[in-house]
């Protein structure tokens, strides 16, 4: 059948892709003495694909074995479907017409896809689809570097010279290729290709002679015989049992072809036993029965593998990442070996997705268009997963997406290496391959998802929450070796940062660039994946302050410092989480949850307070130091107040400077523990300062039951004639090293009350420090709480009113006892009056108003004069056997008062009148009673006593108790005066009523 097959001519204009194939295709120019061997010349541009993910194939076949067999499944799958031949047209054509192969007649029965002409108007709709951009090189032309050509650009007229060029498959095969298909056509009219064992009939059509030299026929026939081998014995449709007697023999044959070449040709001997071999092997069914076609080529991966070679066609032989705008008829030509080849749509959509994706890896990953694309084209394989169950199928699809995923994943799993502010762009379409080969392999491939609810399981969630959290544990990692790095090089600049403060700061950032740059990429797929991004930080940064914290022993500047960083890292972040996690459910409170507290304000304070404990213990042991070397000497100083309240308020007002110069955020929430801390030292100072001073009662004498019965004697001895004192041990010590005398007593008050003036100006101070302080607010100053002192103040007030009226007391009972008791209205009252007393009294008030501050001297002289009113009191009513008075002695007791009163009066110089009335009223209202008669002190007395006693005391006068509580309605007071009178009214009264002597 000599008939000429002519190609009609078709332009198109190839564009850019962002995608590249997953294996290389090396290229050859053929001449008419190449060698099969030289088919197919190497590119110059080296891919850098990733592992196929089809099962490897037989070591004996290469790259370019599987190159030349794609290829002539591909034209003899592109025949007509009269079962005529294709037609040939060289090249070297120079007007591009039709001009008549070698071995064929001339008829018009050709492919009409193989003739379809190239136009450069058409668009792809495949590319427009998948979102591919066009190429910016403009025309079809493509080098062909054949010799006669002289290696200049020409155009291809035809899609099948087209798929030529693009498998950079040189005319000299291609023609022979051609050649042997019109007579396997010729001699099998009507028959499909899909019947044909294409390698057999190839063998069958052509000897050594037919090629330009032994070793390009021996190249070939190898070629061939292990496509045999692959196909039905390596790879074959159908499992193969190990004893089929067709694959024996067929393995020998094919062993000993290698080793030595078989005579080929259409009636040799040779040829038929191996068509017998072959032919018993490809029509091989299930049940025994003989297919129409025969499977030598559609074995699982074997299939693939060629196809993908096939697919590997679409891309621009001068652009590897672009695909070529012809790409829908090429397509389409491609899609005919399916027959062969025994695929389906499902199938082509992996290989299809894989080689997208593949060659957007092999270009350098810079094509996002190609890689879009593969994304996709991953749609539709996720559609094709979810109709079938086929195995074979299913391993294929477990395989590739495998791949797929596992390149996306080494990314995604470090995202923050992967991409920056060049590449960015590409991720979202890597998380998207990622995730639809996630969701695939789970939801359509796992058995064990299949057997669980599949509203368990979020896998796209789940994906993306893994990247997140594996990517930023990674930039974790190196932000600490970074931080680490900085710290090492500032380490000779004053002040450097503490390494967790670096990484605080660095963490935040990394943050911030999460939250801008990669959360809403990861949003799509994760609606909280800011939220995951920052809890993943804050566990891992909180891993590290927590080892930083346990090891801290004291508030030095860097845990401050660290721990203030730290803080605002936090609430950052916190931040963040909350922002990011607004519109959930449960308003994030699952994010924050994993976001344990990192306390550092709780660290920082719980430092600060063992800051403000040791230096409250430091001061409490240098009080007790100082105090006991403390001699309250007046003349230490000019303000008549002790060194050591000097020291104590200078150690606190240094402590208060130290408090306010730590660099904490907290100073007004830690300032009422160190205002306690201080106010307790100084209370305990006031404390330690009166202690063993004695008090009023010390020196206040027991008051004798009564004075004239015999037993008063007793009570008043002649060794002692002063009152009985209740004298404190402690007292007594003390005033053997004369530390509490009055003068030292005046020192102590003067004290208190200096502490007590220095703590009104201290709080003022810390108003001041607390403004100045950074954390401060302004509801900080409208609260006076934990800015005062509490306790000391008051117990510098308690603390002078207990010395001073001491004071009073011990010159009036104690220091002027000799003249008091001794000398005051002893025997007869007109020769012992007050004056030696208010001499001594005089001397003392000048010595203790030289002493005392001027704040307080009103209160001692005050104190003195209550004591001297009491002592005068204690002197007439109980003063002892010694004293007698008459009712006309009530004269001579006044005058003195009046001149005791004067003496605080001072001529209008001393103290103010309605102060020593009031002190005075209880003199006053006794007085009158030495004035009274007897009777009417008795009457005076018997109603007192039914009052107080009631009818019980009609019968018997009881003896009324001393109480010390002067007051003329009270019987004991009445009954004190009536012993004291020189009278026989009253003598007789006492006699017969309490059986009391007669005589004094």
């Amino acid at each position: 059948m000599a008939s000429l097959f002519r190609d009609r001519t078709l332009g198109y204009s190839r564009r850019d892709s962002t995608t590249a194939a997953s294996a290389a295709v090396s290229t050859m120019s053929l001449g008419s003495g190449a060698t099969s061997s030289s088919r197919f010349s190497t590119s110059s541009s080296a891919l850098s694909p990733l592992p196929s993910p089809f099962p490897d194939l037989t070591p004996s076949l290469s790259t370019t074995d599987l190159q030349e067999t794609a290829y002539e499944i591909f034209v003899a799958s592109c025949r007509t479907s009269t079962g005529k031949a294709l037609t040939y047209i060289p090249s070297n054509s120079s007007d591009r017409s039709p001009s008549p192969s070698p071995s064929a007649s001339n008829t018009n029965s050709s492919s009409p896809s193989m003739q379809r002409s190239l136009t450069s108007t058409a668009a792809s709709k495949m590319k427009k689809a998948l979102g591919l951009r066009s190429s910016s090189s403009s025309g079809i032309k493509r080098t062909e570097g054949s010799p006669g050509s002289g290696g200049k650009p020409k155009k291809p007229v035809t899609i099948g010279e087209l798929m030529r060029i693009q498998m950079k498959v040189s005319e000299n095969f291609d023609s022979r290729i051609r050649r042997a298909l019109l007579r396997i056509t010729a001699g099998q009219v009507g028959r499909r290709i899909e019947s044909t064992v294409l390698p057999l009939e190839l063998l069958q059509q052509f000897k050594a002679a037919d090629f330009t030299d032994q070793r390009e026929y021996d190249a070939w026939q190898k070629r061939n015989l292990k496509v045999l081998e692959a196909g039905l014995l390596l790879h074959p449709h159908m499992p193969l049992d190990k004893s089929n007697s067709a694959a024996q023999r067929l393995r020998q044959i094919i062993q000993a072809a290698l080793d030595h070449p078989i005579e080929t040709g259409r009636n040799n001997e040779s040829m038929q036993v191996l068509r017998t071999a072959v032919m018993a092997l490809a029509n091989r069914s299930s049940d025994g029965s003989l297919f129409d076609s025969c499977h030598w080529a559609d074995g699982l991966p074997l299939n693939l593998r060629l196809y993908e070679i096939l697919l590997e066609a679409c891309f621009d032989v001068n652009d590897e990442a672009s695909i070529i705008e012809e790409v829908d008829e090429l397509m389409d030509l491609i899609k005919k070996t399916w027959g062969i080849l025994g695929l389906n749509q499902m199938l082509h959509n992996i290989c299809f997705s894989w080689v997208l994706f593949n060659r957007y890896v092999a270009t350098g990953q810079v094509e996002n268009d190609l890689l879009e694309a593969a994304d996709s084209q991953l749609a539709e394989v996720a559609k094709d997963a979810k109709t079938t169950k086929d195995p074979s199928y299913a391993k294929i699809l477990n395989s590739t997406l495998t791949a797929m995923l596992g390149w996306a994943e080494k990314r995604l799993l470090a995202y923050h290496d992967t991409f920056d502010a060049g590449n960015i762009e590409s991720m979202p379409t890597i998380v998207s391959i990622g995730v639809s080969a996630a969701k695939i392999l789970v939801e359509d491939i796992s058995n064990e998802y299949r057997r669980r609810r599949k509203g368990e399981v979020d896998v796209a969630r789940s994906r993306i929450d893994t990247y997140i959290r594996s990517s930023l544990r990674t930039a974790f990692a190196q932000l600490m070796e970074k931080a680490d790095s900085s710290r090492r090089a500032s380490r000779h600049q004053p002040n450097p940062l503490p390494v967790l403060a670096i990484l605080a700061k660095d963490v935040g950032e990394q943050a911030s660039k999460e939250k801008e740059i990669f959360s809403p990429i990861l949003k799509r797929w994760h609606p909280f994946a800011a939220g995951v991004a920052v809890a993943t930080l804050h566990v891992c940064y909180g891993n590290e302050l927590k080892q930083f914290v346990s090891s801290i022993t004291e508030l030095t500047p860097d845990a401050v410092q660290v721990l203030r960083a730290a803080d605002k890292l936090e609430k950052d972040l916190v931040q963040i989480a909350v922002e990011d996690s607004v519109d959930s459910d449960d308003g994030g409170k699952a994010i924050i949850r994993e976001m344990p507290p990192f306390e550092a304000e709780g660290a920082i304070a719980n430092m600060v307070k063992d800051w403000i404990k040791m230096r409250i213990d430091r001061l409490k042991e240098w009080v007790d130091r100082n105090l006991q070397q403390e001699v309250w000497n007046p003349q230490a100083n000019e303000g008549g107040f002790a060194p050591s309240a000097v020291e104590v308020l200078r150690i606190i007002d240094e402590t208060l400077d130290a408090f306010f110069l730590l660099p904490i955020p907290m100073h007004p929430a830690l300032l009422p523990d160190l205002m306690s801390g201080l106010d307790r030292c100084l209370q305990y100072y006031v404390s330690k300062a009166k202690s063993g001073c004695g008090s009023r009662n010390t020196y206040v004498p027991t008051m004798p039951a009564l004075t004239r019965c015999t037993t008063a004697t007793k009570l008043w001895k002649k060794k002692d004639k002063t009152l009985n004192t209740k004298r404190n041990p402690q007292v007594a010590t003390m005033n053997s090293d004369n530390s509490s005398g009055v003068l030292q007593l005046c020192v102590r008050i003067n004290t208190f009350h200096r502490i007590r003036t220095e703590l009104e100006v201290l709080e003022k101070r810390i108003i001041t420090l607390l403004r100045n302080s950074e954390s401060a607010h302004v509801e900080d100053f409208s609260n006076g709480l934990g800015k005062k002192f509490e306790i000391s103040p008051a117990a510098c007030i308690e603390g002078i009113q207990q010395l001073s009226e001491a004071v009073g007391y011990r010159i009036v009972f104690h220091d002027l006892s000799p003249v008091l008791w001794d000398g005051l209205y002893i025997g007869e009252p007109s020769s012992s009056r007050i004056e030696p007393f208010l001499q001594e009294l005089e001397k003392n008030l000048t010595i203790i108003s030289n002493t005392v501050n001027e704040r307080v001297r009103t209160r001692i002289i005050a104190d003195i004069m209550k004591a001297s009113f009491d002592g005068f009191l204690v002197v007439l009513l109980a003063g002892g056997p010694s004293r007698i008075f008459t009712q006309q002695d009530s004269q001579i007791i006044e005058d003195d008062f009046k001149s005791l009163k004067d003496v605080f009066w001072a001529n209008g110089d001393g103290l103010p009148v309605d102060i020593i009335n009031k002190s005075s009223t209880t003199v006053r209202d006794v007085l009158p009673l030495f004035r009274t008669d007897a009777e009417s002190l008795i009457e005076r007395f018997r109603r007192s006593t039914l009052e107080t006693y009631g009818s019980s005391a009609k019968s018997r006068l009881p003896l009324p108790p001393t109480s010390g509580q002067w007051n003329p309605t009270e019987p004991n007071t009445l009954l004190r005066v009536l012993c004291y009178r020189n009278d026989d009214a009253a003598s007789k009264f006492l006699k017969k009523t309490y059986n009391l002597p007669k005589k004094l």
